[in-house]
């Protein structure tokens, strides 16, 4: 088990080749021993390439802020996640 005082994060952008391999130098500081390596690819979870900031200024972003029969958007937004989540499963 590792405790919280050992894992350090270094993020590290790369593009990747054809060959799908990646040569990563750590610093200098990241002690030499077992290490876990995760690798998260980002670019399959945003397929649009769509940012937070272009969601903001879409009109979806405030679509219910007029709607005078949704009191708490939040909890409008919670209700509708839960009808969808009972009518999947």
């Amino acid at each position: 088990m590792i405790s919280a005082e050992m894992v350090r994060t270094v993020n590290v952008s790369a593009e990747i080749p054809p060959n799908r391999e990646i040569h990563i130098t750590l610093p200098a500081d990241i002690p030499v021993g077992p290490a876990e390596i995760v690798v998260v690819v980002s670019s399959a979870a945003n397929p649009s390439g769509s940012t937070l900031g272009e969601l903001a200024e879409s009109e979806f972003f405030g679509m219910w802020k007029d709607r005078p029969d949704i009191t708490d958007s939040f909890q409008f937004a919670q209700n509708l996640r839960s009808e969808g989540w009972k009518r999947s499963a």
